[in-house]
Order: C-alpha cells, then structure tokens, then sequence
C-alpha cells in the first residue's frame, strides 16, 4: 500500500469510527484528502472536519476514543478551541477540528469532500457559506504544540524538496512560536515593543535569546540544522512529547 492509499485508508476508517460512534453526521475531508488528491504523496497528512449533532460536540472533543480505536495515537494537542493536531504511531499526522452544523455555517475554509454522512446529510456541508473571523490570544501549551508541528511539516517539505517553504516553516512559523516561549525564559529589557510583530527589536528586547538565532534560523540549505537547534532548546526548557521529537530528528538525519 502507497502512503497516499495509507492515508485514504485511515480517512475511510475514521469516517467508519464516527459511524459507529452513534451522534456524528459527517466527515469532511479537507485539503489534500478533500477536492485536491492530485497532490496527495507521502508527506500529505489528514485534514478533516468531524460534524456532530447539536449538544455533540464537547463529547467528541473531550472523548476521542473515535480515532485512538482506529490506531495507536502517540501525540496530540488541541491547537484550537475546536480541535487538535494529532500523530498516530505509524506515522500518519492530522489536523482536525469538531463542529456542529450550526457552527459550520460560520467557520472559513476552503471547500472540501464528503468522506462519509449520515443518510439525509447534503453534500453542500462540504462547501463554505461565509467567512467568518475570531481567535483568542494562545497559551504557552499552544506556542509549544504549534513550534513542534511547524517543525515536524518543515521538515516534511524539505524531504519532499520544498526547500522555500520549509524554511518558512521552520525558520518562520516555528521560530515565531519558539521566540514567544524564550520571552518567559529572559526579563524584557526596555525598548519600543511593536504590539502586532514580536520580532520587531527582538534583539534589543530580549538579548540573550537573540545571541541564539543564528542557530535557529540557518538559511534555505541548512534548514534540518535550524529544526534542530529550535528542538534542542524546546527540550532544555520545556516539556517536550517525545514521539514528536523522535519524529524531528529522523526527518532532520535523513539525507
């Protein structure tokens, strides 16, 4: 079986779980497993939406029996108030989030594919019907969860030699999220701070961190160099999942 057959697999099998799992309505595939398979390959992970019906959703967040049934899950974190990022044991990563119908007619995204529904539930739920705005401002939990994952896809599109957009995952998304954790590590020393870009004076703000950017950002060849360096410091500092880690540092030896 070719990754991408793994990954449809795994989609159809999650669709199967929400099926047996008795308030779901829909899977929608998203993204790569959604209306763009063309793209689909061995670095590809799942993006799905789960619909639940109304008062469902907290279960489905709370209890998520429905995926670790299908396999072993070695890694998650809820990345939004709707839903998480996970890994399986085997390697497959997703971004998922639960909503319930009415909520759906409010969130963004782009239009997607039915996996599986319940009989009644229409197609369109797969198609947007508005934009819509909101977020509020993230924990430290979530600056580590999002650094990790950034990491972890960065180097997946430097493997697959998508050498610019890895660096800006890696060297971009993931520094960003990096340099707000080292801000509980060191006093602010006084400058101008810019409240909508954090790296703006960085390096008057917060000079003992800054002494560490050379390693982390690396350029467009030594990306797997700079994902390591971030790494590195993640796990002097923080709490760090170790499947993920293990996860980092075989796509950054790979050459």
């Amino acid at each position: 079986m070719t990754p991408p057959q793994r990954l449809l697999e795994r989609l159809e099998a999650i669709g199967r779980s929400l099926q047996a799992s008795g308030h779901a309505l829909a899977l929608i595939g998203l993204g790569s497993v959604g209306l763009e398979r063309d793209r689909l390959d061995e670095h590809s992970d799942l993006d799905f939406f789960a619909l639940v019906e109304p008062g469902q959703k907290a279960r489905y967040l709370q209890d998520l029996s429905w995926l670790s049934d299908v396999a072993p899950v070695v890694f998650l974190f809820p990345n939004t108030a709707d839903g998480y990022k996970l890994l399986y044991a085997d390697g497959i990563f997703c971004e998922f989030a639960v909503f319930e119908p009415q909520e759906l007619e409010q969130i963004p995204f782009a239009a997607g594919q039915v996996v599986w529904s319940r009989a009644g539930v229409d197609a369109s739920v797969a198609t947007p019907t508005r934009r819509a705005m909101g977020g509020a401002r993230p924990g430290m939990e979530w600056h580590l969860g999002e650094a990790l994952t950034n990491l972890y896809v960065g180097l997946k599109r430097y493997r697959r030699g998508e050498k610019l957009s890895a660096m800006r995952f890696v060297q971009g998304f993931a520094l960003d999220r990096v340099l707000e954790l080292a801000s509980v590590l060191e006093t602010e020393q006084p400058a101008r701070r810019d409240p909508f870009n954090n790296e703006r004076r960085l390096e008057q703000r917060f000079p003992r961190i800054s002494a560490r950017l050379s390693e982390f950002a690396q350029g467009y060849e030594r990306t797997p160099e700079a994902a390591l360096a971030q790494l590195a410091f993640l796990e002097q500092h923080f709490e760090v999942n170790a499947a993920m880690a293990r996860e980092i540092r075989a796509l950054a030896a790979l050459r």
